[in-house]
């Protein structure tokens, strides 16, 4: 593992209080929506230098940077260390979810190689799927509790436990529970503001 540096939370207050924002600017780079003649690494840096006044915290899509392979590894990497450079934390949109060596090795890549400062997981293998995440104790995990995409009804309504409430619910209860370090979120689509 690598070396403790100041935890997520406490990178995400700094900036929050600098720039005066809880604003979380996502870089989905989707190449149909980026102008011809710009690359990629140009389209993304000056989305962050526009707004590095007002975010407290970026969310790149690891997906469309996976797509790339090689390249996109390494854009990705360039990008968080950009970021970093201006004092501003990243949230790796990867959500993973894996056991044994492989949740190992992903933990790894993400807050070793990739150097992010937190990482979205899924829950579905359960706790031991994302303790090597959690072991990272700098840095935050943010499970998939209650997402915003309409097919999220498929599963996390579902009625579960003893309770008999919404899975979603019950997920929230689980990583309170996981929660013995003080570095694991939730992530929650704020589309569903009625919900428990």
């Amino acid at each position: 593992m690598s070396a403790v540096r100041t935890s997520f939370r406490t990178q995400l207050a700094a900036a929050a209080q600098q720039n005066r924002s809880l604003l979380c600017v996502g870089l989905d780079p989707d190449p149909t929506r980026i102008p011809d003649g710009v690359s990629t690494r140009d389209f993304l840096m000056g989305i962050v230098e526009a707004t590095a006044d007002i975010a407290s915290c970026y969310k790149p899509n690891l997906g469309f940077f996976e797509s790339e392979l090689g390249a996109g590894i390494e854009l990705v990497r360039d990008l968080i260390q950009g970021i970093h450079e201006l004092g501003i934390p990243v949230l790796l949109d990867a959500k993973r979810g894996d056991l044994g060596n492989t949740a190992i090795g992903y933990a790894k890549a993400v807050f070793e190689s990739l150097d992010a400062d937190a990482v979205t997981l899924s829950p579905y293998m359960g706790g031991d799927s994302m303790e090597p995440f959690f072991a990272y104790e700098d840095r935050t995990s943010f499970i998939l509790c209650r997402t915003s995409n309409p097919g999220a009804r498929d599963l996390q309504d579902l009625r579960v436990g003893e309770r008999q409430e919404p899975l979603y619910a019950y997920v929230a209860r689980l990583a309170n529970g996981w929660n013995t370090r003080g570095n694991i979120g939730l992530v929650v689509g704020a589309t569903y503001p009625d919900e428990e």
